[in-house]
C-alpha cells in the first residue's frame, strides 16, 4: 500500500521527515490553503457588477486552485501523488482550519482511498512519533471539517455581500474606495472607535492626596493618604484639613509582615508578544510577526518555534527538553549570570494550568507557546551572528521568557504600615470616632527581596512590565525596622493635586490584545464565555492583517504608535451602530462559534448554519439599504497618471469606484486570496470604467472628511469647510504645531496642512 502524508506547511514536513523518516510514506507539504472559494462572478455572471445583493449560491461556493505564489505547483504535486497512492494521512494542524486545509484537497481531487488523521500540538520528535502511533480514522473528524466549511462559506457570503452593500449605499457619490465590512474587521474598528469616543467624552476630575514623613525609632519613611477611587478627595479644603491634622500627629503604627512568593509569568503566544513589543519598542503587530517569522524560518536561523501561537503553554512532552535548552542558553554571555539564581541541571517544572506545561490547556489548540528551538542548540553562536538588531531583541525576549518559566519563584518579604489620623468634622472620611473626629488612614508599603528567582532573567523595567505595575499610591519603598504598635510622628505634610486621566489610545499590540479579549466588550454572559473560549475575534495569524487592512482602507490612522479612527472610520462606525449594531458587535463572532459548536457536536447541519447566517446577512443588507445617502468619503488619493502601453489607456494605481469596468489588460489577473481565516474580509477590488483618455495630472490627496454638498460648494468657493478647520485645529493642538492663519480661509492651504500632519 502506497501512503501519502499531507502537511500544512513545509516546516511540518521537515519535522516529520526528521522524526519519522519514510517509515509511514511520502511526505508532501501544502502552503496553508491551496484552494480558494470561487469569486461571486465565477458562480453567477450577474454578480460581476456590485450591488446590494446577497451573494449566496444555491449550493456551496465551489473551490478553485489558488494561483498565488507556488501554491499551484504544490497542489499539482499533491494531486499527482494522490493518483498513485492508496492511503492518505492528514498531518495538518489539529484545529478546525487545519482540518479544512487538508481535507478540502481530498474533496477537490475526488480522492476515495483510505484516510487517517495524525493529531499533535507540538512538533518535537517524541510528540510526532506518538501522534503517528495513535492515528485515527479521518471519518471521526468529519464534523470538524463541516464546521470549518460552514465558517468559510458563511464568511464569504457575509463579508462580501455586506462590503458591496455598504460600498454602494454609504459611499458618497463621486468618491472612491471600498467600505470593507467583515465579521472581524468591523468589530475591530468598533473597538478603536469606542475608545476614541471614550477619550473625547472624558471629563477629567481634580482630586487630592496627602503625603507626610513618618519618623519612628528606626528611621523615617513616607506615608500617603490616598482613598480608593470612589472615595477620592475632590475638595482641596478637605485635603488641607487632613494635612493640618497630620502635622506633628503622633500615634501607633499597625505593622504587618508577610513572606510571599510570586510565580513567573506565562510564556508568550503571538498576541502577548505583539503587545509587549508594541509597548516596549513601538513595533506594529505586523512588524513583530515579520521579525518572529524570520527567526522561525529564516535561512540559517530557525531559532524559535512557530510564532503564530495561540496558547501560552507547552505540552508535557517538552519537559524533557528543559535541561538542554537552559544549559545552551546559560552558556551565552547574556545569560551566564543566571547560574547564581538556579540549578541549570534541574530546572523548575510547573505543570497544570497555573504553570507552563499542560496538555489539557492545549486541547483543540494547534500551536504551543513561542520558545527557543531545541533542535538548533548545538550551533547557537553562528546563528546569532546572522541576526539583525531587531531579531536579536526579539530572540532575547523569547529566551528570557523561557528561562524565567523554569526558574524558582521570586520570594520577598512585604511590610504594610498604617497609621490612623483623627480629623475634625466635617471632613468626610470612613468610620466614626468617639471624640467627634473621624480617622483617616495613612499607609506605606515596603518590600525586601529574599530570592530574586525568575526576576533575575529580566532587567528591572522588563520585570515590572511583565508582572504588572502598581499604582503610585502603592509604590513600594525601603522601610526602616518597624514593630507593630510602636509610635511614630508625621511631619511635613503636603497636599498633592492630581487629575484623572482619559484611557490611552490603542497601539497595534494593545489592539491585538483587545481583539483576543473582545469578550470584555460583550454584556451577555453566555456570549462572553463563548468568546473567551474562542480566544476573541480573529486568529493570531490574521489580526495584524485585519489592522493593516483597516489602515489601508483609510478607516484607521496612526499618530506615532497610537491608532485612532479617521473621520470616515468614526462616521462609518456611528452609521453602522445606528443602522445595524450586529455588524459592530464582537458578540456576533460568539454567536457564530456557538452555531459551529453545534455542527462539531452533531446537533446542527452545517448547511443549515450557513443558511441561518446568510439570512442574517440579508436582513443586514436591508438595514444598510435604508441608510442610503450617508455620504461617506474615505479620503483616498485621486488617481495617479501612469505610463500606458501604446494604444491602451492609463490605469490608476488604486481602485476606482465600484461598478465600473476594468480597462483591458494583457496579464492574467491574480486569483483572489481564499476566504479562509478571515481573508475574505478584504473585498475584491471593484471594476473600473473604460476610459478614453488618461488623467493629465495626479490631483492632491483628499483628506478623510465627509464630502457633503456643503463641502463641494466650499471647494468651488476655495474656502475650507467647518469640519476641515475643526480637524486642522485639533490636529495642530495634538501635534504641537502652529496653525497658519491662511488655513482658516483657503481650502488648498487647509488641505495642504492636513496632508502634511494627519499621516
Amino acid at each position: 500500500m502506497t501512503t501519502l502524508i499531507i502537511t500544512e506547511k513545509s516546516s511540518q514536513a521537515k519535522d516529520l521527515r526528521s522524526a519519522l523518516g519514510d517509515r509511514y510514506g511520502r511526505i508532501l507539504p501544502a502552503e496553508g490553503h491551496l484552494l480558494r472559494l470561487a469569486e461571486p462572478d465565477e458562480v453567477d455572471p450577474a454578480w460581476k457588477r456590485w450591488s446590494p445583493t446577497l451573494l449566496k449560491p444555491d449550493g456551496l461556493y465551489p473551490t478553485r486552485p489558488d494561483q498565488c505564489g507556488n501554491k499551484a505547483a504544490k497542489l499539482q504535486a499533491i494531486t499527482a501523488a494522490l493518483r498513485a497512492c492508496d492511503e492518505v494521512i492528514l498531518a495538518t494542524d489539529c484545529d478546525r482550519e487545519g482540518q479544512l486545509i487538508g481535507q478540502e484537497i481530498l474533496e477537490h481531487t475526488g480522492f476515495r482511498g483510505k484516510v487517517r488523521r495524525a493529531l499533535f500540538t507540538a512538533q518535537d520528535p517524541k510528540t510526532l512519533r506518538d501522534a503517528f502511533a495513535a492515528l485515527r480514522p479521518n471519518d471521526q473528524m468529519r464534523p470538524l471539517y463541516e464546521a470549518a466549511v460552514a465558517r468559510q462559506q458563511a464568511d464569504q457570503i457575509y463579508n462580501l455581500s455586506l462590503t458591496r452593500t455598504a460600498t454602494k449605499t454609504l459611499l458618497a457619490p463621486g468618491t472612491r474606495g471600498v467600505i470593507g465590512i467583515g465579521r472581524v474587521k468591523t468589530p475591530t474598528l468598533a473597538i478603536v472607535c469606542l475608545r476614541e469616543l471614550e477619550i473625547r467624552n472624558f471629563k477629567p476630575e481634580d482630586y487630592f492626596e496627602v503625603v507626610a514623613t513618618a519618623t519612628a525609632a528606626g528611621g523615617s519613611f513616607r506615608m500617603r493618604h490616598a482613598p480608593a477611587p470612589k472615595d477620592r478627595i475632590k475638595d482641596r479644603a478637605a485635603a488641607e484639613a487632613i494635612a493640618r491634622a497630620a502635622d506633628h500627629h503622633r500615634g501607633p503604627l499597625t505593622v504587618t509582615v508577610e513572606e510571599k512568593r510570586q510565580a513567573p509569568p506565562k510564556l508568550y503566544d503571538l498576541p502577548s508578544l505583539q503587545k509587549t513589543c508594541g509597548q516596549r519598542w513601538g513595533w506594529t503587530a505586523d512588524r513583530t510577526l515579520s521579525v518572529a517569522q524570520e527567526l522561525y524560518d529564516g535561512d540559517g536561523k530557525k531559532l524559535i518555534t512557530y510564532p503564530r501561537a495561540e496558547a501560552r503553554y507547552l505540552s508535557e512532552n517538552q519537559i524533557a527538553d528543559a535541561p538542554a535548552i537552559v544549559g545552551a542558553l546559560t552558556r551565552l554571555r547574556g545569560f551566564a549570570h543566571l547560574h547564581d539564581h538556579m540549578d541549570v541541571r534541574r530546572p523548575v517544572i510547573r505543570k497544570g494550568k497555573s504553570g507552563h506545561f499542560c496538555d489539557k490547556a492545549l486541547e483543540g489548540v494547534s500551536h504551543h507557546a513561542v520558545i527557543p528551538n531545541v533542535n538548533v542548540l548545538d550551533d547557537l553562536e553562528p546563528r546569532l551572528a546572522r541576526l539583525t538588531d531587531d531579531e536579536k531583541r526579539l530572540f532575547a525576549l523569547v529566551c528570557r521568557s523561557y528561562l524565567a518559566a523554569v526558574m524558582p519563584d521570586y520570594e520577598y518579604r512585604q511590610t504594610g504600615v498604617t497609621m490612623a489620623v483623627p480629623v475634625p468634622s466635617p471632613v468626610p472620611s470612613p468610620g466614626p470616632s468617639p471624640s467627634g473626629a473621624k480617622p483617616v488612614a495613612f499607609r506605606a508599603v515596603g518590600r525586601i527581596p529574599l530570592k530574586l528567582g525568575w526576576k533575575a532573567a529580566f532587567g528591572s523595567a522588563e520585570s515590572d512590565d511583565r508582572a504588572g505595575g502598581k499604582p503610585e499610591e502603592e509604590a513600594e519603598q525601603t522601610l526602616p525596622p518597624l514593630t507593630d504598635g510602636e509610635p511614630a510622628t508625621l511631619t511635613d505634610p503636603k497636599v498633592e493635586a492630581k487629575r484623572t486621566q482619559a484611557p490611552p489610545r490603542y497601539n497595534e499590540g494593545t489592539l491585538v490584545d483587545a481583539m483576543q479579549n473582545a469578550w470584555r466588550f460583550v454584556e451577555d454572559p453566555v456570549l462572553r464565555d463563548r468568546l473567551k473560549e474562542a480566544k476573541g475575534i480573529g486568529t493570531p495569524a490574521t489580526r495584524a492583517e485585519v489592522i493593516k487592512g483597516l489602515r489601508k482602507q483609510s478607516l484607521l490612522d496612526a499618530d506615532g504608535k497610537w491608532l485612532m479612527p479617521t473621520p470616515a472610520g468614526l462616521h462609518l462606525f456611528e452609521t453602522l451602530r445606528a443602522a445595524a449594531p450586529t455588524l459592530v458587535d464582537p458578540g456576533t463572532t460568539a454567536l457564530w462559534e456557538m452555531k459551529l459548536d453545534e455542527v462539531v457536536t452533531g446537533r446542527a447541519d452545517f448547511r443549515a448554519v450557513i443558511d441561518a447566517i446568510a439570512t442574517e446577512a440579508g436582513r443586514l443588507i436591508g438595514a444598510l439599504v435604508g441608510q442610503r445617502g450617508a455620504a461617506l468619503d474615505l479620503g483616498l488619493p485621486a488617481p495617479k497618471a501612469r505610463f500606458a502601453r501604446r494604444g491602451a489607456p492609463a490605469r490608476s494605481a488604486t481602485a476606482a469606484s465600484p461598478g465600473e469596468k476594468p480597462a483591458p489588460r494583457r496579464r492574467t489577473r491574480k486569483a483572489a486570496a481564499p476566504a479562509d481565516a478571515m481573508a475574505a474580509e478584504t473585498a475584491p477590488k471593484p471594476r473600473r470604467a473604460r476610459k478614453t483618455k488618461a488623467p493629465p495630472v495626479a490631483e492632491p490627496p483628499v483628506m478623510p472628511m465627509h464630502d457633503t454638498p456643503s463641502a463641494q460648494d466650499a471647494r468651488r468657493r476655495r474656502e475650507p469647510t467647518e469640519r476641515m478647520v475643526s480637524f486642522a485645529r485639533s490636529l495642530a493642538e495634538r501635534k504641537g504645531v502652529a496653525l497658519p492663519a491662511a488655513c482658516l480661509s483657503d481650502f488648498d492651504e487647509c488641505r495642504g496642512f492636513l496632508d502634511r500632519h494627519a499621516r
